[in-house]
Parts: C-alpha cells; sequence; structure tokens
C-alpha cells in the first residue's frame, strides 16, 4: 500500500491522474519545469517541486531527479502518465529500486511489448495476425529498399521505441527511403532517446482499432472493449470513439480474446493497450503501448471503468474486480483532441497565449484539459491542450452532443483544431461511420467547411487586478509554497522585468534562440517558433518553389519549411540546433 503518489509527467494527464489520487485518499505531488511554473497542474498539486532549470521537455527525462524528488517528497509511489518515461523500462526500475511502487507494468513484461520489434516478435509466438515486416531493428539504407522491392510500395519506417505517430515515415518510392530513414531517426531521437527503426508494409487503407487491456498481479485480465481512432493528421490521432462502428459483437470478441492471450503471455500488469490495423474483414496486430492511453476516457464513459484509479488499486495489489463477461458496451463516446495547431495550414503548430477560456457542460459531456485562461503555451512540448469527449444513447446521439459541446467550447487567443473538429462531425462519410486512416485526406473538403467555422483567435484579455488579500506562490529550494499577501508589494518590485531580446539576426551557435523578427525582405520566413532540425540551405544555392530548406521542429512535430521562389540564395543566417522565433528570416536570396 502507499498513500503518496508523486506524478511524472505535465498536462491534462497530470490533473487527470491525480484527481483519481485524490479520490482515492492519496497525496499527490507534481512535478514541473521552467516552462510549467504557471501550469494548471502545479497549482493542483498538493505539492509541487520544480525539475530543474532547463524549459525543455529533458526535465521531465531525467530519471535520477525524479528519484530525487520523489524521496524529497516522501512519496511511496510513482506515476509516469503517459509519454516521456512512461515506457521506460529503466525507469521503473529506478523506482523499484528506490523503495517505491511503480503504477505500471513490471519492467520486464515493458520490455518485451513496449519495443515494437520485441512486441512483434511476441504476437508471433502468441499466435496474434502481423503485418508484414522486420522483427530486428534496421540500419542499412540497402536493407530497407529490399525490404521494400519484397514487400511492395508503400512501406513504413517506424521507431521501435515509437508511439502516437512520432518517429513514423511513409515511403511510397525508393527515392524517399534516405530523407524518410533520417527524419524519423531524428524524431525517434527527439520524442524517446531510442534511434532504432524498423520497416513493415503500409495497409493503404485500413482503419486503426486497439484493445484497452487491465491485468492484476494474479493473473487476471479483462479486455475492456475496443477504440476506433482512425481520424489522423501526420499519424497522430484527432478523433477516436468507442465502439468502432465497424465490428461486430464476434469480430470484438475476437479481437478481445487475441488481446488478453497476448498480455498474459508475456505477465503484463496494469493498464495497456493493443494496437491493430483492420482492413477487409481482417486485423493485423500493430503494438503495445504499455501505459495509459490518450483516449482512455471513450472508453471508460462506455464501460464505466475508471482506469486510472484502476491502474492504482492493481498497484497496491488488488485483486481484479472485473469480469469479461460483464464488459458490454453502452451507448457510444467520441473524444476531439483539442490542439494548438492550424488544421488549414497542414495542422501546423499553433504557439501563443490562451485568452478566454470557457468549457462546454451539460449531460454526457466531459473535458480532460492542462490549460486555463491566460496561460502561455510553451513550444517545447506536445500540441495538445485538451480533450473534449461526449457520451450518446447512440453513436448518432453521440455526435449531435459532440457538435453542440464544440460550439460551445470557447478557447480565446490561439488557434485550435475546434473548427476541423465541427467540420469533421457534419461529414457524411463520418457521420455514416465509414472512415479510415485516410479520412483526411480522401475528404479535402472539410477544410473548406473548417475556414467557415474558423474564426481569427482574438488577443488573450489581460488578467484582472488581484483582489487583496492575495494568494501567491513562491518557491523555496524548488518547491512550491502558497502564501497569502496583505497590502501593496514593494515600489518596482511586482512585475518582473521584461527579457532583453537580440535586434539583429546571426549564425546563432546550436542551443541558442534566435528573436529577431526582421523587416520584410526577400527570403525564406519561418512562420513558427521552434528548433532547427535540419538545415538543407548553402549560401549560393540555386533553389525551386516549394523545395525544402529547412526542418523545425516544434511541439514534437516536425515541420517544413520550403523556398517560397525560385532564386538563388544569398545568405543562411541560423545554424541546425538553433531555436527560432516566428516571422524570422532563416534566409535570403540574391539579387
Amino acid at each position: 500500500m502507499f498513500d503518496t503518489v508523486l506524478i511524472a509527467n505535465r498536462g491534462e494527464i497530470a490533473l487527470r491522474v491525480m484527481r483519481a489520487c485524490k479520490e482515492l485518499g492519496l497525496r499527490c505531488v507534481a512535478v514541473y519545469s521552467e516552462a510549467d511554473r504557471e501550469a494548471p497542474h502545479v497549482a493542483y498539486a498538493d505539492a509541487a517541486y520544480l525539475l530543474g532549470p532547463a524549459p525543455s521537455s529533458e526535465s521531465y527525462l531525467s530519471i535520477p531527479r525524479i528519484i530525487e524528488v520523489a524521496r524529497q517528497a516522501g512519496a511511496s509511489a510513482v506515476h509516469p502518465g503517459y509519454g516521456f518515461l512512461a515506457e521506460n523500462a529503466d525507469f521503473a526500475r529506478a523506482v523499484a529500486a528506490a523503495g517505491m511502487v511503480f503504477i505500471g507494468p513490471p519492467p520486464e513484461a515493458m520490455e518485451r511489448m513496449g519495443g515494437k520489434t520485441a512486441a512483434r516478435r511476441e504476437a508471433t509466438v502468441a499466435g496474434v495476425p502481423l503485418v508484414p515486416g522486420t522483427l530486428e531493428p534496421l540500419e542499412s539504407l540497402d536493407e530497407i529498399r529490399r525490404l521494400g522491392d519484397a514487400y511492395g510500395y508503400p512501406i513504413a519506417i517506424k521507431a521501435v521505441g515509437g508511439g502516437g505517430g512520432r518517429g513514423l515515415r511513409v515511403v511510397n518510392v525508393p527515392g524517399e527511403i534516405a530523407d524518410a530513414f533520417a527524419s524519423a531517426r531524428r524524431e525517434a531521437e527527439s520524442a524517446f532517446k531510442n534511434t532504432d527503426l524498423y520497416v513493415e508494409k503500409y495497409l493503404t487503407n485500413p482503419r486503426h482499432i486497439e484493445i484497452q487491456i487491465l491485468a492484476d498481479m494474479h493473473g487476471n485480465a479483462v479486455a475492456v472493449g475496443e477504440r476506433d481512432c482512425s481520424v489522423q493528421r501526420r499519424h497522430q490521432k484527432l478523433i477516436e470513439e468507442s465502439p468502432s462502428p465497424a465490428l461486430t459483437p464476434q469480430l470484438r470478441a475476437e479481437m478481445c480474446g487475441a488481446a488478453v492471450r497476448l498480455a498474459t503471455s508475456v505477465g503484463y500488469v496494469g493498464a495497456g493497450t493493443l494496437e491493430f490495423l483492420f482492413e477487409d474483414g481482417h486485423y493485423y496486430f500493430l503494438e503495445m503501448n504499455t501505459r495509459i492511453q490518450v483516449e482512455h476516457t471513450v472508453t471508460e464513459m462506455v464501460y464505466g471503468v475508471d482506469l486510472v484509479k484502476s491502474q492504482i488499486r492493481i498497484a497496491q495489489g488488488e485483486v481484479l474486480w472485473l469480469n469479461q463477461a460483464d464488459m458490454t458496451p453502452r451507448g457510444h463516446a467520441i473524444e476531439c483532441r483539442i490542439n494548438a495547431e492550424d488544421p488549414l495550414v497542414n495542422f501546423r503548430p499553433a504557439l501563443g497565449t490562451v485568452g478566454s477560456y470557457r468549457e462546454p457542460v451539460g449531460f454526457g459531456v466531459r473535458v480532460e484539459s492542462g490549460v486555463r485562461a491566460n496561460y502561455r503555451i510553451p513550444q517545447f512540448y506536445d500540441s495538445l491542450l485538451s480533450k473534449l469527449i461526449a457520451w450518446g444513447e447512440t453513436r448518432t446521439d453521440a455526435i449531435a452532443r459532440m457538435r453542440r459541446a464544440l460550439a460551445d467550447y470557447e478557447i480565446g487567443g490561439v488557434t485550435t483544431t475546434i473548427p476541423f473538429h465541427r467540420a469533421a462531425m457534419d461529414h457524411p462519410t463520418f457521420t455514416d461511420g465509414h472512415i479510415s486512416v485516410n479520412f483526411i485526406g480522401q475528404h479535402p473538403e472539410l477544410f473548406d467547411t473548417t475556414r467557415a467555422y474558423t474564426v481569427p483567435p482574438a488577443d488573450p484579455t489581460p488578467a484582472e487586478e488581484p483582489v487583496e488579500p492575495r494568494s501567491i506562490t513562491v518557491e523555496v529550494n524548488g518547491k512550491r509554497f502558497g502564501v497569502r499577501l496583505f497590502g501593496d508589494l514593494p515600489s518596482g518590485g511586482g512585475q518582473p522585468a521584461a527579457a532583453a531580446v537580440a535586434t539583429a539576426p546571426g549564425k546563432r551557435a546550436p542551443g541558442k534562440r534566435a528573436t529577431h523578427v526582421a523587416a520584410k525582405v526577400d527570403g525564406v520566413t519561418s512562420p513558427i517558433q521552434g528548433r532547427l532540425a535540419a538545415v538543407r540551405a548553402t549560401p549560393g544555392q540555386v533553389v525551386e518553389a516549394g523545395q525544402v530548406l529547412f526542418i523545425i521542429e516544434a511541439m514534437k512535430m516536425e515541420n517544413e519549411i520550403t523556398a517560397p521562389h525560385a532564386g538563388t540564395l544569398d545568405e543562411v543566417l541560423f545554424q541546425e540546433g538553433t531555436t527560432v522565433e516566428s516571422g524570422v528570416v532563416l534566409a535570403t536570396y540574391k539579387h
């Protein structure tokens, strides 16, 4: 048993875990980076600790520091959430070695199922159908070409340690292999600190269906239904629902049985998700996520099982209280991921500060949010702001409720995916349930409707002046404390000084930020803030319009920056590894 849980994560999932902890009577401890000082999850926790000076995702990946903080906070258990260290077996072992409980699977099961090639080997042993592909990581481009010839194109190059579409590139012809391999490796290193890649046949028009399982320490396991996650962009999910419109009860039972069989065979414990591709009535095992999923909420709404509390109860040693015969779906639930992205520009990350913020309410509506009014969105993390879930007695009811909830959801100051979701809920292919992973690509008219629903984000509303007495937060030796302040702040002491910014561009050292936004020049301009992951431009280079010259990583996504027109480049102003602001000129043309 344990009484204090450290949540080694941020954003909406950290808040979700904390709420489950409080309902179970457990104390919850937050951790945060410099960039997350004012994040809602920090304020909600019973105690909060600074991880380190680095504002980036590296703070949440420091195993020694997280263990140090857990000991300092008196935590007896650690919940990893999803992403970051959630599927890191070394982290699970470090938690156990420190005398604390890791709320997740044993590291051995994580290693057997968390790595994509290892999971494929286990599925082969368990007799679960697989997409044709390799069972070992690959290093050679020639080997990938050989596999492409053997499987037929398209093929998918995928990160062994991947998930959420990170480190996945589709190759349609042999000439795309080198760039796809390099891009997938960069993203895999950034997201997972694991550059291993493998190859599998890319099915052209499948659905993406996953099975949720729960397993205890005593050999019991159940499958808690399926989720259909077919609406995706960049191989990352945007809309999820349960149950799938495509599955018959017989297919559901067969896929659930296969998932339980595979999980049991590796000694899995806790919550996990087995992902499948489904095409022409056949299903193929894809990978397993050895953690809670972003979209776990739709399963909870349909099956009435609190999956996060279940994780915690299982970690405390409880015998599983659920039976497979009782796992019958009730009604239908849909989740829309509300991301800080511009759907009209290929879902490009859209940084900014949230202005007004009002969540939809009412019967059957649920919001899992990691933001609030006047919250500045950090560039270092995933673009997910919140999740909107709607439940109804039927799929038609759930869609109607989601339409209303999306219309009621107000997020000012930033561009979000809400207009796209409204367009998707109106589209006849979606409402008929005849979707695949190519839904967005096959229906460009979606963006006409998205444009009609789009309202330019207004400037954020300044925060109101505080009313005395004031509740403020101070940080002492890396731990946050709430205090009440009576009277006025000392003259000149109430506001931090504005940070100085550079006023001219230049060749920056890797890791330094380029903040200058130049006057109008004939050049290649960055439309977003982020880190230069690759520079393909050189002085004197002759370029064509639309040619990729820079790749900028922002919000865990790679974004291609292309030449606005043909010409000859003059100066290339920034090096790979530099962090640049939106509007900065990256390269100029000769005249």
